[in-house]
């Protein structure tokens, strides 16, 4: 068993700090692209034919905006891509295309065929993160519990509670449910599971004892179970840092999801030119290439977050957090500059910075120009690379001072800089009156 002395749950603050080093590379311009052709695709569809009850859900579902919670949107891609998967099966194609009597037919069929095939696999994908995410959380949760028999009976329970989960599912598949009805039944018990953690958090009197001393769970546990899913809590800088890329993906497959939705029913009267099935096929490709690109990065981020800190390492982040300093990633081939105004001679410019990226022997270039009124450029700290650095100069003329942390020089490296920049006013000495000065 872990000891848990000393530590405390994780800070909205530290993952603040801990995602810093994980900063998640903007997703390609192709996304938004690519989703508004094949919304407009699907706009064309519904001028053909108007929408059916079901078709109607989908379309409003699409007009919405993705949900805010990072593993919400995590079910809504695997719904949707076992949407896509389903349509795609051969046996609910249209007849005309499953006999291919035509060539563009037969080159039709096989973009349909390619295209469910990269689905399964994307979302096998998907599936195996769930399930290795959940089994990490849960083992790092039970290195903190008593490894005696305590132990043995709460894995012996999740597995009773799994199998009860699995069983609900089951039925609701053998009635006849939909896709929709097991997924809309997965999430709600996603959130049970968070309320039954949240209540054991939040257990009080004799109840809290028994958990704690019993059961043999640490209060620290109790504590971090409690709070982690706040709405201002630990997991809202996570949804702030991340949500928006996964927000706009979960879009994107729900477009593309509408658009072969739409199209089965309007397939005899409706022929999809052969650039329109190159504009799926692309979207269908840049959805896949970089969801699972999103997937990769997610799971090295939550693989090394730790659920405790210690109560220092948590004091010393909320300070550095108070202490004016900015954080910047500066891409490969990029600078960042600084501007400062100075209009009096005798100000003093100081500064401040260091590499926070996760990664030893980095260094970034560093210097200092002005730029005065005639537009006459003066270098004042001529180029150098820096791991970190602390200084200051005195101001001889009045411009525009700018500080330039330059990466340029770099082909791979993306560098995380921590900085701080002052400009301090000369100090002027009060005018001393003529009986003062005569004193």
């Amino acid at each position: 068993m872990a000891s848990t002395e000393g530590l405390m749950p994780i800070t909205r603050s530290f993952l603040a700090s801990y995602y810093d080093k994980y900063p998640f590379s903007p997703l390609s311009d192709d996304v938004h692209r690519l989703s508004s052709q094949i919304r407009s695709l699907s706009s064309d569809l519904l001028s053909h034919l108007p929408p059916n009850e079901g078709e109607s859900e989908l379309v409003e579902e699409a007009d919405r905006s993705a949900p805010h919670k990072v593993d919400e949107n995590m079910w809504k891609n695997r719904e949707h891509m076992e949407e896509i998967v389903f349509l795609l099966d051969r046996s609910r194609w249209p007849p005309a295309l499953r006999q291919q009597s035509a060539p563009e037919l037969a080159e039709l069929a096989t973009s349909f065929d390619q295209i469910r095939d990269k689905f399964k696999r994307t979302l096998n994908t998907l599936m195996s993160f769930q399930a290795k995410n959940s089994e990490r959380v849960f083992n790092t949760v039970m290195t903190y519990m008593p490894q005696d028999f305590r132990g043995t009976l709460i894995k012996q329970q999740r597995e009773r509670s799994e199998r009860n989960k699995q069983a609900e599912v089951d039925a609701v598949v053998s009635s006849g449910g939909s896709i929709r009805d097991r997924y809309a039944l997965l999430w709600k018990q996603q959130m049970d599971r968070r309320r039954q953690l949240a209540q054991l958090g939040s257990a009080t009197g004799v109840y809290k004892t028994l958990v704690k001393y019993l059961v043999g769970v640490p209060q620290v546990l109790l504590d971090f179970i409690k709070q982690i899913n706040d709405d201002d809590g630990p997991m809202e800088e996570q949804r702030q840092r991340y949500g928006p890329p996964l927000y706009s993906l979960t879009s994107m497959v729900l477009s593309i999801r509408l658009f072969l939705s739409l199209y089965g029913r309007r397939f005899q009267t409706r022929k999809l030119e052969s650039d329109e099935v190159a504009v799926l096929e692309q979207a269908v490709n840049v959805y896949i290439s970089e969801f699972v690109r999103f997937i990769t990065f997610i799971s090295e981020v939550f693989a090394n977050s730790p659920f405790f800190i210690s109560a220092e390492e948590a004091g010393a982040i909320e300070a550095r957090n108070n202490d004016d300093f900015k954080e910047i990633s500066i891409p490969a081939g990029k600078t960042h500059e600084v501007s400062l105004t100075v209009d009096s001679l005798n100000s003093y410019i100081a500064w401040d910075f260091m590499l926070v990226q996760g990664k030893v022997n980095l260094d970034i270039g560093f210097s200092v120009e002005c730029l005065n009124a005639s537009g006459q450029k003066t270098l004042i700290l001529p180029y150098r690379r820096y791991e970190a650095d602390q200084g200051n100069f005195c101001t001889c003329m009045a411009g525009n001072y700018k500080l330039i942390w330059d990466n340029s020089y770099s082909t791979f490296f993306k560098k995380a800089l921590r900085y701080k920049v002052d400009c301090i006013p000369p100090v002027v000495e009060p005018a001393q009156s003529t009986a003062e000065a005569e004193v």
